[in-house]
């Protein structure tokens, strides 16, 4: 077997021997709805692909997909009992769980951060950003990600000139109102480069952070322990989108084009620079997760390293 299908294959037998799966019944009345974290795009390759080729129908579910106004959103939608799972950034699990939130994350839809400082050209390694203006969407994990990748360069985070400025990192850093920007190099990043705009890239994993997987799929404990059986069924379904995703990136990257309209050369090169971290589809690995934990806690985003074992459903 390989390590590609093993958590899989564990995770599902794991999920599968659960008792009071109360969504049991004519496998094809189950509906399940899953609330994404931000407008589709190329990491959504697996969920789209496993809807488009009727995968979800396979394994007797019915899947509908929300799209989200802000990225907050998926959080709120699963909270509420409105979406059965959703994507989430795994930074806003780790900080819904210190609230008190009963959210569990149940299987990794990229596997490396996808956050990076992108700077002008004339920025020629991280620590040249000291005293320069850098743009921050003012979320907290910002703040870490700049703060790691700087430290990581030798440089002092606290000599750079944070300036707030939403979701607007593209037309920021052509403008040239900042120097550099924390954003995602597998979405801006890509737009940047498609738009000709020259670049220099440093991803947080390659200063300072350890890898980790970016985005997860959330349920709550209720629903884990209630209907373990579309949970399971789910995580399978979407796996199995995943793979056929990356068999077949032009076919996948057009059904992202029908739902979200985008551009499609913008969107087929989004797919194709973050296909890599697609694999393996779904996988918690417990080593990553654990140096994640730590990395949170050490650069300010969670209070504590959280328990893995509770936050996230690991196999045996």
């Amino acid at each position: 077997m390989s390590r590609d299908c093993r958590w899989l294959v564990l995770v599902l037998a794991l999920l599968a021997g659960c008792a009071g799966d109360g969504d049991r019944g004519p496998v094809q009345s189950r509906q399940v709805t899953l609330a994404l974290d931000f407008q589709p795009n190329a990491v959504h390759a697996g969920v789209y692909t496993a809807t488009g080729e009727g995968l979800d129908r396979e394994r007797g579910l019915k899947l509908t997909v929300r799209a989200p106004a802000a990225s907050t959103d998926s959080l709120k939608l699963l909270a509420s009992g409105r979406a059965d799972l959703a994507v989430v950034d795994i930074h806003d699990l780790g900080l819904a769980r210190e609230r008190g939130a009963d959210v569990v994350g149940v299987g990794a839809l990229v596997q490396r951060p996808l956050a990076a400082v992108i700077a002008a050209p004339g920025v020629r390694r991280p620590r040249d950003l000291e005293g320069r203006r850098v743009g921050v969407t003012g979320l907290p994990s910002d703040d870490a990600v700049l703060t790691a990748v700087v430290a990581a360069d030798g440089g002092d985070p606290d000599s750079i000139r944070r300036t707030t400025i939403g979701f607007s990192a593209v037309p920021s850093l052509v403008a040239e109102r900042v120097d550099a920007v924390v954003t995602f190099w597998n979405a801006e990043g890509v737009a940047l480069r498609e738009r000709g705009v020259p670049t220099r890239e440093f991803r947080v994993d390659r200063f300072g952070a350890p890898r980790y997987p970016e985005l997860v799929l959330a349920a709550t404990g209720e629903t884990l322990r209630t209907r373990p059986g579309l949970v399971r069924d789910t995580i399978a379904a979407l796996a199995d989108g995943t793979e056929r995703a990356l068999a077949d990136l032009p076919a996948a990257a057009d059904r992202i084009v029908q739902a979200s309209d985008g551009d499609p050369a913008l969107v087929r090169a989004q797919l194709e620079a973050v296909a890599p971290a697609l694999r393996p589809p779904l996988e918690l690995n417990r080593g990553a997760l654990e140096r994640w934990a730590a990395f949170d806690a050490r650069f300010g985003i969670l209070e504590s390293p959280p328990d893995v074992d509770a936050a996230f459903l690991l196999a045996p």
